[in-house]
């Protein structure tokens, strides 16, 4: 009896939306099948004589911590990521400058991404935990307009500089992580209200940048480093067939999801692992299906739009603008990396590098979506609480001066 009470109190101390424990749990305990799986090719070539026990060891680790920060993350009220998105922006902007400087290559190519954490001699990427702070910063900006029309010329210097500072700087080594937060940060802008016309100017500036930034990079090489090259080949790849460079990898995920059939060729059972870059992270979704076939594949989609389904019941019940707007900030960008991992595995998308959340190996992907979760479900442990002034007040309105989440929740 007394052991049933101890359970029920543990249990009872995850607050927050239930389902979104039962998905998160559900993606981490199946990862270690694809994980351990996939890892052979990485045990072989690290050195590790085939011994694929360490990256699933590897892999716990990085997973238990992860699962302890969504705990912490989750006690947290959520009106304190407001300030703390703040005082990080300057952090996230040293951070990346620091990585930039490193200067790092992989295989020849610039790949600065990731810095070495002292102490624990572990690598961290920079751009994710920038990416999530840049997300929260933008949410809270829109929010604290409350009824004032956000004016363009203000919105220069307290958003868009920010917002243009960490996306440049995560911009050379990271194109595809670079493109997919702009892209968060341009759907959570029109969800919030932000003027139409303002953001078309934005955009069109967005892309003359990125041109000039291309064509700086391909007419002075040495004059910094980038990726420039490694993102035409890939995109010329994509768009022809019979292009070299990137498409053994696409050929090698085709050939494992084809030959996966309905069910799969069992776990542990597949030949492209040991062929195909990268099976443990960005192509994991490839070995899952060749495994366990069509039916596995759907399954961990469907995770994932339960995920997103349950975010939008958080969004609908959240008590303030700001809790709305912070849900679809760190929740959205975690489901739409999922859905743009799978889209490259079935070569619906070139290749981008995106891990598959909470599934593919990789402390930083896992740690700083566990992160988010933890934010999401500190929401939904207080869609109860009552609102302050301050959040009764916080409603942007767009040009036509309406609230696009009130009118959206009436319409539902």
């Amino acid at each position: 009896m007394l052991k049933k009470e101890q359970d029920s109190g543990l249990f009872n101390r995850l607050m927050g939306d239930k389902t979104i424990w039962a998905m998160v749990a559900l993606l981490a305990i199946f990862s270690f099948l694809p994980v351990y799986s996939a890892s052979s090719n990485l045990a072989y070539l690290g050195g590790q004589d085939g011994n694929t026990f360490v990256y699933l060891i590897k892999h716990f680790f990085h997973l238990a911590f992860g699962l302890l920060i969504m705990f912490a993350v989750h006690k947290i009220p959520y009106s304190y990521y407001r300030g703390l998105s703040i005082l990080l922006i300057p952090v996230v902007v040293l951070l990346l400058i620091f990585t930039l400087a490193q200067g790092v290559s992989v295989q020849g190519s610039y790949a600065s991404r990731w810095i070495q954490l002292p102490i624990v001699n572990m690598s961290f990427q920079t751009s994710e935990f920038a990416g999530l702070i840049l997300m929260i910063y933008v949410a809270r900006y829109i929010a604290k307009k409350r009824k004032n029309p956000i004016t363009f010329k203000a919105s220069l210097l307290h958003l868009w500089l920010p917002v243009f500072l960490i996306v440049g700087l995560i911009l050379p080594a990271n194109l595809s992580t670079a493109l997919i937060l702009f892209s968060m940060i341009v759907l959570l802008l029109i969800i919030g209200g932000y003027s139409m016309r303002y953001l078309s100017i934005i955009l069109v500036s967005g892309i003359v940048m990125l041109s000039i930034f291309g064509l700086t990079a391909k007419a002075f090489p040495d004059l910094f480093p980038n990726r420039v090259d490694t993102w035409i080949s890939r995109i010329e790849s994509f768009t022809d067939s019979k292009s070299e460079k990137e498409q053994y990898q696409v050929e090698k995920a085709k050939i494992a999801i084809a030959t996966g059939g309905i069910t799969g060729n069992g776990i542990g059972k597949s030949v492209q692992r040991n062929f195909l870059p990268q099976s443990s992270s960005d192509f994991i979704y490839a070995i899952i299906v060749e495994e366990m076939g069509l039916i596995g594949g759907i399954g961990v989609l469907l995770v994932y739009l339960i995920l997103m389904f349950r975010i939008a019941i958080i969004v609908t019940n959240a008590n303030s603008m700001f809790a709305k707007l912070l849900v679809i900030a760190v929740g959205v960008p975690v489901v739409f990396q999922a859905f743009i991992n799978i889209g490259v595995a079935v070569n619906l998308f070139p290749v981008t590098g995106q891990t598959l959340p909470l599934v593919s190996s990789g402390g930083t992907s896992i740690w700083m979506t566990c992160v988010a979760f933890g934010i999401v479900q500190s929401v939904a442990a207080r869609k109860g609480e009552v609102k302050s002034e301050n959040d009764k007040e916080e409603s942007p309105i767009n040009e036509f001066g309406e609230n696009p989440l009130d009118v959206l929740s009436e319409a539902q």
